[in-house]
């Protein structure tokens, strides 16, 4: 019987790789091993083309003229767009998320053309939000609430197309009282930490939409204490 396998794409690591978002990649590597999936990784830089041919596509995050330079690139590549048709997953971290947008805020706050990949639209505001991010998850996803780091001044607002990732608890987020975005398979937030190194459900659910089937429960005590711990450190005591 033949070995499962995915395609894991991270996109433009020297364009959009800041706070190790890299780990990311790890991460997923790590917990499709451990269900016996063989991850084959395949790293997209910037002056390469997109394949169409993935199953998970990562961007992280990157400063402002990173982020324009990727959107441009990705824009007239086209690559991405076509994986997405096919169904592939996509998780982008914050410049990342933004660029998936229909638009961003460039280096003197002008409007730059995004992907359009997700109903959002992202500008900048007028404070620049720097902690810890946690959140209650739409059930819909089934993944528990999220931890991480944010560090940007982005303001982003959903479309009716767009659903919120989560409801802040401790954070800014969205700017709104919400957290990142989904549509689909595809997930954008402001965490990094990384993201998936602290909220492995919702690693494993990009993993389920690769494979195309619900994931076999694997051993996660070390995950979760860093989970517990970092939740423990900003979440409010209860009296």
């Amino acid at each position: 019987m033949p070995s499962e396998t995915i395609k894991i794409v991270w996109i433009y690591p020297d364009l959009l790789s800041t706070y190790g978002d890299g780990g990311n990649v790890i991460v997923l590597e790590r917990r499709a091993r451990l269900r016996g999936i063989i991850p084959r990784t395949v790293r997209v830089h910037s002056d390469e083309p997109v394949p169409v041919d993935g199953d998970i596509y990562l961007l992280g995050g990157g400063e402002d003229r990173p982020q324009i330079l990727a959107a441009q690139r990705l824009r007239v590549d086209g690559g991405l767009h076509k994986a997405v048709e096919f169904g592939a997953a996509v998780f982008a971290v914050c410049a990342g998320y933004q660029l998936l947008g229909h638009e961003f805020g460039g280096e003197e706050g002008q409007p730059v053309p995004g992907m359009g990949l997700l109903d959002i639209r992202s500008g900048r505001g007028d404070v620049r939000a720097v902690g810890e991010l946690a959140g209650e998850v739409d059930p819909a996803l089934g993944v528990p609430m999220i931890t991480g780091f944010e560090n940007h001044q982005g303001v982003t607002r959903l479309g009716p197309a767009a659903k919120p990732l989560a409801r802040v608890a401790v954070g800014i987020g969205n700017g709104d009282g919400y957290e990142g975005a989904y549509n689909g398979r595809i997930v954008g937030t402001y965490m990094h930490g990384p993201a998936l190194v602290r909220n492995p459900g919702l690693a494993d659910l990009l993993l389920s939409w690769a494979v195309k089937r619900r994931l076999e429960p694997i051993d996660d005590s070390w995950a979760g204490r860093l989970r517990e711990e970092r939740l423990r450190a900003v979440l409010p005591t209860p009296s």
